[in-house]
């Protein structure tokens, strides 16, 4: 069993992002929005979570994604988890999911569904073009909807499962940072994404 994170205000820090504490189908969530002056992609844009230094174990949460109204046709919903996020949020790990590309058409769109990267370094652009298909994935999602993502990481190695499935949608065996590094989470949102997040819980190996 996890132990559940206490996401409310006192315990939250926005960074790059506007976030707001609101009631979604009848439950308690955080909405996280980022700061529309930001145009780089893959940046520390995320509401880091006050004392829960992370190194390996099992993280969970609710997602739910919208595209705002300013949204543009390349925006994704992009939303998800950072981890090991260092003192100055300068280095961590991050996984994402894309719910629009997850029922789109275009088979290539659905093969970017799902997404790591490590920043600063490894943006999904770098690895994308340098080792494609290796840090993304497909897995059935779409927007406006609550969807479970479970992150587990051990050493240099992280799997994401989505929605209670056994196997995982996505395996990354060379964590950018290495294998002994800790640090915060963070709600993870990108541009063009109203982001809403419940029910976080953590169990540490």
């Amino acid at each position: 069993m996890g132990q559940q994170v206490n996401l409310s205000a006192p315990n939250l820090l926005p960074n790059q992002v506007y976030m707001s504490s609101e009631k979604l189908d009848g439950k308690k969530v955080i909405k996280v929005i980022k700061d529309s002056t930001l145009e780089a992609v893959d940046e520390a844009t995320f509401v880091k979570i006050k004392d829960a230094d992370f190194k390996d174990g099992i993280i969970e949460v609710m997602v739910l994604s919208r595209l705002h109204a300013k949204a543009r046709p390349s925006d994704r919903g992009f939303i998800g988890i950072a981890y090991r996020i260092n003192a100055d949020n300068s280095k961590f790990e991050c996984m994402y999911i894309r719910p629009t590309n997850g029922r789109a058409d275009d088979q290539i769109r659905r093969n970017h569904s799902i997404q790591y990267f490590s920043f600063p370094d490894f943006k999904f652009t770098r690895l994308r073009k340098e080792s494609p298909e290796m840090y993304e994935s497909y897995t059935d999602m779409g927007l406006n909807e609550w969807i479970k993502i479970k992150i587990e990481v051990k050493g240099k190695q992280a799997k994401l499962f989505l929605n209670g499935n056994k196997q995982p949608s996505l395996v990354v065996n060379d964590l950018k940072m290495g294998a002994d590094v800790s640090g915060a989470l963070g709600l993870f949102v990108d541009v063009g994404t109203e982001g809403y997040f419940r029910d976080l819980k953590v169990t540490k190996w």
